[in-house]
């Protein structure tokens, strides 16, 4: 049973960003499906189109650009750009049984659509964000005749999908609006508890990145986007510039990534440490070094359905996590007493928190404990992997 998974940004644990294409791709292997991954990568001088195999699986990478720091026109070039290249070459793919489509963007569902519509291969939809609604929200898409054709597209590939996969309860309620529940299977993001969890600290590492011992370090690893809302952890460090020991560590880049630098240097921010892009295994160690997890988004409803990588790392690593998102996840934390809600709205609840966390040690080990177990017991890799796999053998009816 040969599979085309569509991923625009598909990365192995060797680089930085999100792994979870990766680590289903290796579940389908091990339960007999060949794996063939289309995505894209940008390299100066490269060839239009390159195979190489990585693990098992087969990665034809399309040679398009695309980072976290463009700006929404050239993002959105981006998309299109994909979305024609990928087209291309998924049509020439031989004897593909079915298609996994991975959002975001929305775009990457009409390879997959044109590909059932005119070759008769079925296709999953994975929907990591709401889209077009994420865009809508944010400002980012205005245009009423575009909105009308991102919705009919979004409502289109729902349809279209022999079965729909969301990250979060709210995607997957964003996507029972247009077909059966019965359609849909809940998998969130994946905790990865043998690339993260708790150990001793590197010390020496610790010195290397100018981070404070004797400090209770924040850590705020991944994305540094407008959806992030990190702007308003510079505050809550304002706050705190009298507090010597608590520091604020990120880890990672994007768009807002020197607006924010900017802002510490105009206020003297020492206590705000930016460490930059790592691949996983270095951000663990990182982590490993840190006390507590900021996980941070803008306070924009459609954002509280967000399904971040970054919380289930945290869990794995063993760290009281901090939600900024009034939806699932501050339930999550809340009801497993492994962290806290704060409103973004109001910086002074993230530095009171802190100030108050810097005297209770107990509680943040009791809560990292609590957060570990979560990791292996729930949201472990090996767990929602093999839920994957099931999902794609049950609608394939492959094996069974």
């Amino acid at each position: 049973m040969n599979v085309l998974y569509i991923h625009q940004y598909f990365k192995t644990p060797s680089e930085p960003g999100g792994t979870r294409s990766y680590w289903v791709s290796k579940e389908l292997i091990a339960k007999g499906f060949n794996v063939t991954v289309l995505t894209s990568r940008s390299e100066v001088g490269s060839l239009p189109v390159t195979e190489q195999y990585i693990d098992g699986i087969k990665v034809i990478y399309i040679n398009e650009q695309y980072d976290q720091s463009m700006g929404i026109g050239k993002r959105s070039r981006s998309f299109i750009n994909f979305m024609i290249k990928a087209t291309r070459v998924a049509f020439a793919q031989k004897d593909i049984n079915i298609v996994i489509a991975t959002s975001t963007p929305l775009t990457i569902g009409i390879p997959a659509l044109l590909l059932k519509w005119f070759k008769r291969v079925p296709f999953i939809f994975e929907v990591r964000d709401l889209w077009p609604e994420v865009p809508i929200q944010m400002g980012a898409l205005k245009n009423n005749l575009l909105i009308k054709l991102a919705k009919w597209f979004e409502k289109t590939i729902y349809k279209n999908a022999k079965h729909i996969i969301a990250l979060s309860p709210g995607m997957q309620d964003g996507v029972v609006k247009y077909v059966p529940r019965s359609k849909t299977t809940l998998i969130p993001n994946m905790s990865k508890i043998d690339e993260f969890w708790p150990r001793e600290k590197d010390f020496g590492l610790m010195e290397r990145l100018g981070l404070d011992k004797d400090s209770l370090k924040v850590i705020h690893f991944g994305s540094l986007g407008l959806a992030n809302g990190v702007h308003t952890i510079l505050e809550s460090a304002e706050l705190l510039l009298h507090v010597s020991n608590i520091q604020f560590v990120f880890v990672g880049g994007g768009s807002q990534e020197k607006d924010l630098q900017d802002i510490c240097v105009n206020k003297g921010l020492k206590n705000v440490k930016f460490l930059g892009n790592y691949p996983m295994k270095e951000i663990s160690e990182i982590v490993n070094l840190c006390d507590i997890s900021l996980v941070s988004f803008a306070d924009i409803p459609i954002l509280y359905t967000n399904s971040p990588n970054k919380l289930f790392d945290s869990l794995s690593a063993g760290k009281p996590v901090i939600v900024s998102s009034n939806g699932w996840t501050k339930a999550l934390v809340e009801e497993n007493n492994c962290g806290f809600f704060v409103n973004p709205n109001f910086p002074n609840e993230l530095s009171d928190l802190l100030i108050n966390l810097t005297r209770d040690n107990p509680l943040v080990d009791e809560m990292g404990k609590n957060s570990r177990i979560l990791a292996e017991t729930k949201f472990d890799k090996s767990i929602l992997c093999e839920l994957f796999a099931k999902t794609v053998v049950k609608t394939t009816n492959y094996g069974v």
